[in-house]
């Protein structure tokens, strides 16, 4: 009866074995072409994000380090994660590639949707300073404040109304501003 049990066991592991090594021959060709696209990737990858800090440099050189970092960063991140979904593709791997480039749309809107008031913010923000009307040091009205901007950031903007500090959101201002006459430069 031992025996019988160990030759029915060795059958299985056999028969797992001879057919594990049957799939792994027929996958390996897409593995060795998902191995290849990865080093091809990684690579055009590498450029890409070489030619981005280039970029940024020369286009927000007054801004913070850490700005570019952070965009350069996100780039990063689309670009690896467009990569992962092509490998998976490439070994076999449609389905889970498929799910999880859906999910990641979902998990995106999402982040969109919580963050639409600070987007709303940056590109005000980024209109307020590009505008050459609307400067440190002018004298401004919004809504029913008038005061003299201190400083416009990416976010917010800080205005000194009789003697105190009074900070606005940037999607606030850019639609209702008002400069006093006697600020031109």
């Amino acid at each position: 009866m031992f025996g019988f049990a160990l030759l029915l066991a060795s059958s299985v592991v056999e028969t797992a074995l001879v057919g594990f090594l049957d799939r792994l021959a027929a996958a390996l060709p897409n593995l060795i072409s998902g191995f290849v696209f990865l080093g091809v990737a990684a690579v055009v990858v590498g450029i890409l994000l070489r030619l981005v800090r280039f970029g940024l440099a020369r286009t927000l050189k007054r801004e913070s380090l850490v700005y570019r970092q952070f965009v350069t960063t996100i780039v990063a991140v689309f670009l690896w994660f467009g990569v992962a979904l092509s490998f998976l593709s490439i070994v076999g791997l449609d389905g889970i590639a498929a799910s999880l480039g859906t999910a990641a749309g979902f998990l995106a809107l999402g982040v969109a949707y919580a963050t639409s008031d600070m987007i709303a913010d940056a590109v005000a923000g980024i209109y307020l300073l590009r505008d050459p009307d609307f400067a440190a040091g002018d004298t401004v009205v919004v809504g029913s404040m008038e005061g003299v901007v201190r400083s416009i950031e990416l976010r917010k903007t800080r205005f000194e109304v009789d003697g105190d500090t009074v900070v606005r959101a940037n999607a606030d201002i850019e639609g209702e501003w008002t400069k006093r006459a006697g600020d031109e430069r």
